[in-house]
Parts: structure tokens; sequence; C-alpha cells
């Protein structure tokens, strides 16, 4: 599913113009992006969670030539799946 395709349903479900969807998307998006940027955690009952998580730096090799490489720290997103959408899922 993409983009287009939660307007669309978002536009069939409540009869909303595609503008207003589009708008209304958007908008918890980019929402969702400003609250993980300062850090917070995103939960969306029964869906999951969203979370920035920290990697410390550290020295790796680069498997082509064998040479030492600093990695270093960064903010990587991680997600954990809600336990309703898992059971849907599986089942």
């Amino acid at each position: 599913m993409t983009r287009a395709d939660l307007i669309d349903e978002l536009s069939k479900a409540f009869s909303f113009t595609e503008r207003e969807s589009e708008y209304i998307i958007t908008t918890i998006f980019e929402t969702m992006t400003e609250a993980l940027v300062r850090g917070e955690k995103v939960e969306l009952g029964g869906f999951g969670s969203l979370r920035i998580r920290h990697r410390k730096p550290r020295a790796a090799r680069n498997p082509k030539t064998g040479a030492a490489v600093d990695v270093p720290p960064k903010r990587v997103l991680k997600f954990k799946v809600g336990r309703e959408l898992r059971r849907s899922v599986n089942t």
C-alpha cells in the first residue's frame, strides 16, 4: 500500500476530497516525524510503536580490502509490532 492508496481509502471511507485526505495524511506523517526527531516515542495502539535508538561508534572491516574502518555513532529508527497487528498477520 502506498501513500496514494492511503489517501484514496481515506477519501472513500469518510467522503473527503482527495485534497482533504492528502492534507490529513501529510499532517499525520509530519507530526510523527517531528516527534521522532525530538527523540519522542510514537505509539499507535494495536499497530505498533516507533522510536529512535542510538548506535555507538564502532570499528568494522571493509570486506573487500580487510582494512579497518571507523563507523561513527548514529540514530536509527526502530519499529516494534503491536500485539493486535501481530495476531492478525499470523492468522
